[in-house]
């Protein structure tokens, strides 16, 4: 499977591009940097020193710095810590983007692989709605979207109604569930039954002494986030269930429901149902155990 990870590296969102760099069945040919959990030069500054890290080479195309209509963005730096990478205090600049931008290197892609790329978006969907807008055919010429992001019957994890990916550029959303593209939403109903605990952190530490003690590193940070806000016992692999939804959909109940976005008011970002919309795959449930025990036997497979 020809796969773009759509990114804004983010916690999670490491140990998403981890994972689909342990999958053979993924061959992983660019990631595109979007604001998000970090602003937008952070996030390809991530995903390069991520790249590295991990062993590997890949384009990195830089991305949307703003949410649709807006002039400023804050990033939530207590939960994936002030440059991305939890407690991390810099993070080292190693080589640099492409020329293309975020949107023009997905256009590209698309083109040159018809019919054959999935563009998995675990992060705002600015570049995505970004890349219909500057070729339309981007919609029909992707195999599939698969989107880390909503909470149909779930409550939101940033606000009561709103998951963060689609509440931090609703607009942006609104447009892509607007198209005819095929679209999975993988979102909060199936990423919250895959919690890690600090127990599989350690673990993979303990066999993985590289890429395995560097997630249990950055995961402190996470895991201290979400005992926060009361989930005590883990984190959930939000970014990375969305990367095994590419390749594993039948570990996952899906229900077909058209989706708009709500842009004003408290319950802006909301993802709710709507019968005029195409039909897309929403993810309301997943063999969560499995997604877990599948990541950490991944990641141990990096070393």
């Amino acid at each position: 499977m020809k796969l773009i990870i759509d990114t804004d590296p983010g916690i999670d969102d490491a140990m998403a591009i981890a994972l689909a760099h342990a999958m053979p069945e993924i061959e992983l040919i660019g990631l595109t940097a979007c604001f998000g959990n970090t602003f937008v030069s952070q996030s390809s500054r991530n995903a390069r020193y991520l790249c590295d890290l991990l062993g590997f080479s890949v384009p990195v195309a830089e991305g949307a710095s703003l949410p649709y209509g807006e002039t400023d963005y804050t990033p939530s730096a207590n939960v994936h810590g002030p440059e991305g990478m939890g407690s991390m205090e810099t993070v080292p600049q190693i080589g640099t983007n492409t020329d293309l931008s975020a949107a023009e290197f997905l256009v590209a892609m698309a083109a040159l692989h018809k019919g054959e790329l999935t563009v998995c978006a675990v992060a705002p969907l600015t570049n995505i709605a970004d890349a219909i807008k500057l070729d339309p055919a981007f919609a029909t010429n992707i195999k599939e979207l698969v989107i880390m992001g909503g909470a149909y019957k779930h409550n939101g994890n940033i606000t009561p109604y709103a998951e963060a990916n689609i509440f931090h550029d609703a607009k942006a959303a609104d447009v892509v569930f607007a198209t005819k593209m095929p679209i999975k939403m993988i979102g909060l109903d199936a990423t919250m039954l895959t919690l890690l605990t600090p127990h599989d952190f350690h673990e993979m530490a303990q066999k993985a002494p590289k890429i395995g003690d560097f997630i249990e590193q950055i995961s402190k940070f996470y895991l201290e986030f979400y005992r926060s806000v009361g989930v005590m016992t883990g984190c959930p692999m939000h970014d990375a269930t969305a990367v095994l939804a590419c390749t594993h959909p039948e570990k996952f109940t899906f229900e077909d429901v058209g989706l708009r976005v709500i842009l004003e008011g408290e319950e802006i970002g909301q993802t709710v149902a709507d019968t005029s919309r195409p039909k897309v795959q929403v993810a309301i449930s997943v063999e969560g155990q499995w997604a877990v025990d599948y990541f950490k036997d991944h990641i141990v497979s990096l070393g």
